[in-house]
């Protein structure tokens, strides 16, 4: 999954300034203030959070100095994630020192990891609450208004939060994150996130259809279907992906995998654009790929993580692939959808890996050449497979050196492609207005690549014909047409 830098929470209940999914708080109702760190998802269970706790009378804020609660929802993929909300636990130490009242909750995959562990590690902290016990946030709040520390980290085998309507939180009104699935079985050797949030699970279509039309009915032009495995969706009636084999024949027959439901969503709303992430390369198959090629409105951009080009690495990982399958992969993309933007993840300096390794790491990125793509230094996370059995060996200064021969690569092929699109068409949807520049809108076109171009009388929400002049690695620049 694509991980995006902190953001904390503003305007959540506003949707082009009317309140849409929490109540209208009393003026003396309590307030609270959510940061979210990491992927998508933990952006998408904010939304849950918020609604949750909105129905139990907290307005959300953006004002730090307001807040009577605030939470932080946390990621445990890299060690530097972990490092960056102790840091804001700080801040929050210094305002508690003014507001004696404040309570303080981590949320997510780091409060999943460390559980009451972290009520001993730092003193601030009064609620710890994992990624599927959500929904017990208003008795473990009433716990600390009360004066005694809460914890609930206890990971579910069914819960989805199908039932909640989340609360849009730093929306545009135009795009939104839709989760059909949580959890994941696919136990990379240094991901934490099996263990953080449990096993698969999807989400009922029919809920996932709803929320869909509910977008729509408010003007939202864009979702994308989430989940740290998109691919592995699998409704037969609820429960894990691993009991399938213990379903009835007829749950069996009637059961709905990943390319039927996206299809679904294509045919329910034929005016919205659907994307989706992450996909993962053992799990994706080709009826995905004709269903992208049948469906207009399902850009065509794929996020695929290979994480290395070693063979001998990926076995290492336990990722259920091999390079030679993975350019397999990408050669049915390019054939299938032959304008498809495709980008990576990518972790430079795994246990072992040698010179080799690194060199078919770069070689397999010179056969793709991607878009753009989101690249790390291995960091050991503790209870992980890697952490217990592979020695983190690596010097750090090879770690470096290779990640920034991976990111220099990645920047020459982001140039590559973005200048494959000058003198071409595209359609892009308005999101924002250009951090560069108030006489410019900013969007994205089916490849997910941003396109800033002159506002003259467009508006956010817009679809709009762009022809690209000039590019940079990252951005395309143009003219509406």
């Amino acid at each position: 999954m694509g991980y995006t830098k902190s953001e904390h929470i503003k305007n959540p209940n506003q949707y082009n300034g009317e309140v849409v999914d929490a109540p209208i708080p009393h003026q003396s109702a309590k307030k609270m203030y959510i940061e979210s760190y990491g992927c998508q998802m933990n952006f998408s269970d904010s939304e849950i959070v918020a609604s949750i706790l909105g129905k139990v009378g907290y307005a959300t804020t953006n004002e730090l100095e307001d807040a009577d609660l605030v939470l932080v929802n946390t990621c445990s993929i890299r060690e530097k994630a972990e490092q960056t909300v102790r840091k804001r636990l700080e801040k929050f130490n210094s305002v508690k020192k003014s507001n004696p009242t404040l309570k303080v909750g981590v949320l997510g995959c780091m409060a999943e990891r460390l559980k009451a562990k972290f009520l001993e590690e730092e003193k601030i902290v009064d609620l710890v609450v994992g990624p599927d016990a959500y929904k017990d946030l208003p008795s473990l709040v009433q716990e600390v208004e009360a004066g005694r520390d809460a914890v609930n980290v206890i990971l579910s085998k069914e819960e989805t939060y199908g039932d909640i309507r989340p609360v849009r939180l730093q929306t545009n009104g135009v795009t939104a994150f839709v989760s059909i699935t949580r959890g994941c079985d696919n136990m990379c050797t240094f991901c934490v996130v099996p263990f953080t949030r449990g096993r698969e699970r999807s989400r009922d279509p029919k809920s996932i259809i709803n929320e869909i039309n509910d977008l729509a009915a408010r003007g939202y032009k864009e979702i994308t279907l989430l989940g740290q495995n998109v691919d592995s969706y699998l409704w037969y009636g609820g429960g894990p992906k691993k009991d399938f084999n213990k379903a009835s024949d007829l749950q069996k027959k009637t059961a709905i995998k990943f390319h039927q439901l996206l299809a679904m969503v294509a045919v329910e709303q034929p005016h919205m654009r659907v994307r989706f992430s992450t996909s993962n390369p053992q799990d994706m198959t080709l009826d995905v790929l004709h269903v992208m090629s049948k469906h207009k409105n399902i850009c065509n951009y794929i996020h695929l993580p290979v994480q290395s080009g070693s063979d001998r690495v990926l076995k290492e990982m336990n990722r259920q692939h091999t390079r030679g399958e993975y350019i397999e992969l990408i050669d049915h993309v390019r054939k299938i959808l032959p304008d498809c933007g495709i980008s990576q993840d990518m972790i430079s300096g795994f246990p072992n890996e040698t010179e080799k390794d690194h060199q078919d790491t770069l070689s397999l990125m010179e056969y793709v050449k991607y878009d753009f793509g989101f690249m790390f230094m291995y960091s050991e996370r503790p209870g992980t497979p890697a952490a217990k059995k592979l020695a983190d060996n690596i010097p750090e200064v090879d770690k470096k050196r290779r990640l920034q021969e991976i990111v220099a690569l990645q920047q020459e092929h982001s140039f590559f492609r973005t200048r494959e699109f000058v003198g071409k068409v595209v359609e892009v949807l308005i999101e924002k207005e250009s951090k560069k520049s108030t006489e410019h809108w900013s969007g994205r076109n089916p490849q997910n690549t941003v396109v800033v171009f002159p506002k003259e009388n467009y508006k956010i929400g817009d679809f709009v014909q762009v022809k690209i002049e000039d590019c940079t690695s990252a951005t395309l620049l143009g003219k509406a047409i």
